[in-house]
């Protein structure tokens, strides 16, 4: 019984004294490891008498336990004197003059963003915003979209894990979900507000898909108005007013093709003239067409869905990537790159934190 409790004594001094966290491991090798003192006086119970086993069981295992604890306390004291100590060390002076660091940039789809959001509130429409993690109703079943359809595919969409939610049927599965688009924003601003609305809504948005032309997270903006006697005559009008302004190009003409969205009709896509010279491509050229957003009249169905009579109201709405429209007035070939973090890259497309606001001067 001495012999353990000298060993107890003797390992409890030497977790004291340790003066790091090498020196109390070797503390704890001696100890408590397979070959240790304490764990070979474990092994020799199996050789004694059931009586004596049952007294040294019960003394070997409370050694073995207090010195666990200290070994434990021990080594949570040296990480709190470690962090205090490379905290004192690394104080910063903030009397010291500043470094000579380079002027910050702003960058080039904050700049977009801004670039398309004073266009609109030009032309009467309010910014509105929304929450980033959706209900399926939101997303998909309000806007028209079919349970049947490819976009609600776990391949194209980020789902949550389903949490459940009380029903009048007791409690049921609620999906939610990483919004695929900023449609869900002009459904909430239907169910909350009577018309006329008119509204655009940038925000980040998410889908499943990594290549030159597509990221798992990007931006859109998408526009609504809703009022009486709407019709595709003012669609038309706003969309084109938009992209002279956006391309700075007053002449520049637009192509409506007829298409379809399961959220409009008619539906149509936006196509501005183009051409291509050397590789290059230059806007407002005639020679070519190229796609940069949808568009259409609102479905009546969705209209339906958020409480609006679609016989006494109608109303339009567009949808553009600003990433894409970034590409194409800034001259950036790759997607990718705008989440790239590269210095050198924001250095050559970034925008005075000054003149962006003054008219989009680099």
């Amino acid at each position: 019984m001495s012999d353990i409790k000298a060993l107890e004594s003797t390992y409890s001094i030497a977790i004291l004294e340790a003066a790091s966290l090498n020196d109390l491991e070797v503390v704890r090798l001696k100890a408590l490891g397979k070959q240790g003192e304490i764990s070979l006086l474990m092994k020799t119970l199996g050789k004694m008498s059931p009586e004596e086993r049952k007294d040294k069981g019960v003394l070997f295992n409370d050694v073995r336990t207090k010195l666990s604890k200290n070994i434990e306390q021990k080594k949570a004291d040296l990480a709190t004197q470690a962090l205090t100590a490379r905290l004192v060390s690394e104080t910063v002076d903030v009397s010291l003059p500043e470094r000579p660091e380079e002027a910050g940039a702003i960058h080039p789809l904050t700049q977009a963003e801004y670039e398309l959001t004073e266009i609109f509130r030009s032309m009467g429409f309010h910014v509105a915003e929304g929450p980033h993690i959706e209900n399926d109703f939101n997303n998909f079943s309000a806007l028209n979209i079919p349970p049947e359809h490819p976009a609600r595919e776990e391949q194209d969409t980020f789902y949550l894990p389903k949490r459940e939610k009380e029903g009048v049927d007791g409690k049921i599965l609620k999906t939610m979900l990483l919004r695929t688009q900023t449609s869900p924003v002009q459904i909430r601003t239907m169910m909350k507000k009577k018309p006329p609305i008119r509204i655009v809504a940038p925000g980040r948005v998410y889908r499943s898909d990594y290549d030159q032309t597509h990221t798992p997270t990007f931006h859109q903006i998408e526009g609504l108005f809703i009022d009486r006697n709407i019709h595709m005559g003012h669609l038309k009008r706003c969309v084109t007013d938009f992209c002279r302004a956006f391309f700075e190009l007053p002449e520049l003409k637009l192509r409506f093709r007829p298409s379809f969205f399961p959220f409009t009709e008619p539906s149509a896509e936006i196509d501005i003239e183009c051409n291509r010279r050397d590789g290059e491509l230059i806007l407002g050229e005639s020679g070519d067409w190229l796609e940069v957003m949808g568009c259409g009249m609102v479905h009546p169905k969705v209209l339906e869905n958020c409480g609006i009579d679609s016989n006494e109201y109608q109303g339009f709405a567009f949808g553009l990537g600003i990433e894409r429209m970034a590409m194409l007035k800034y001259g950036i070939p790759d997607l990718r790159s705008f989440y790239d973090t590269d210095q050198r890259w924001l250095r050559h497309y970034g925008f005075s934190a000054f003149e962006a606001l003054m008219g989009g001067a680099k």
